[in-house]
């Protein structure tokens, strides 16, 4: 199973990204090789619709887990139609370390989704 956390700089020492949509990058960590990589989010820098594009770069890495602080509606649409998991970890965090705690199963799925920052 991959698992897939927004980051604010590319590394795996970094940390989670609070914004899903505009992460610099995602790791993708795939628990059955127990190896991950970094995977560019082309859609950072997008005009508009960050969120639901960045979605389906992570639909089309083949996570099914999406580990973020917070999300948007158009985005989980997208993410959910996929049939991914949506858990909830915090900024700031390190992103190894939250995949341990998702592990562990000390993560809460995520279920207050947002109307995104559309503009903002």
């Amino acid at each position: 199973m991959k698992i897939a956390v927004p980051i604010e700089e590319n590394g795996h020492e970094t940390i989670v990204s609070i914004s899903f949509g505009r992460a610099s990058s995602f790791l993708i960590f795939d628990q059955e090789t127990n190896t991950s990589q970094l995977l560019k989010n082309t859609a950072a820098l997008s005009a508009g619709g960050a969120g639901i594009k960045a979605a389906q770069v992570i639909a089309d890495s083949g996570a099914k887990i999406l580990l973020t602080p917070q999300c948007g509606g158009n985005a989980a649409k997208v993410l959910l139609a996929a049939r991914m998991r949506l858990y909830k970890t915090e900024p700031g965090k390190r992103a190894m370390d939250s995949i341990k705690q998702f592990l562990q199963g000390e993560l809460e799925e995520l279920t207050e989704i947002h109307e995104g920052f559309h503009g903002h």
